[in-house]
């Protein structure tokens, strides 16, 4: 087994789902992004097969039993609920505001002060995933190392 398995198959999980957002934006949502390959978000989440490649990897490598595989599991876990939740209504939150601050820029437009720093940050509304878009991370992360430890020349 390549002693840098476990990172290899990690990294790949992680860059193929960034190369893969356009793909799944378009199939989705039938209209091609191209810049998504660096952008947080969309379908699927590199952060979920990141984790989720490394937790696999770890156990094929290391043994499911190990206390090295459990901290990797508890890891992925927490990461994919924080990029379906947590992040997720984050970005819904931004979203809210943002629409908010426009709609009393319509009303009341000259009588408040609209120059204020706080008015000028363009926050990034997309932040997290939804649970499809986890679930393809998964997915990917999952494939990706067991296809790579079966290259690699692991016997299962």
């Amino acid at each position: 087994m390549n002693k840098y398995y476990v990172a290899i198959a990690a990294t790949a999980a992680c860059v193929l789902a960034q190369l893969l957002k356009p793909i799944g934006h378009y199939l989705i949502h039938g209209e091609w992004i191209g810049k998504l390959v660096f952008a947080n978000g969309d379908m699927p989440s590199s952060h979920a097969a990141l984790v989720t490649s490394l937790t696999l990897s770890i156990g094929l490598t290391d043994g499911f039993d190990t206390n090295t595989f459990y901290i990797a599991l508890c890891f992925a876990v927490i990461i994919c609920y924080d990029a379906a939740n947590v992040r997720f209504y984050a970005g819904q939150n931004i979203s809210v505001t943002q629409k908010l601050v426009d709609d009393l820029k319509e009303l009341y437009g000259a009588t408040i002060d609209f120059n204020d720093p706080i008015y000028l940050n363009k926050m990034k509304a997309v932040l997290g995933h939804t649970y499809f878009e986890v679930a393809g991370g998964v997915v990917l992360g999952l494939l990706v190392s067991y296809l790579l430890f079966i290259w690699f020349g692991g016997a299962i």
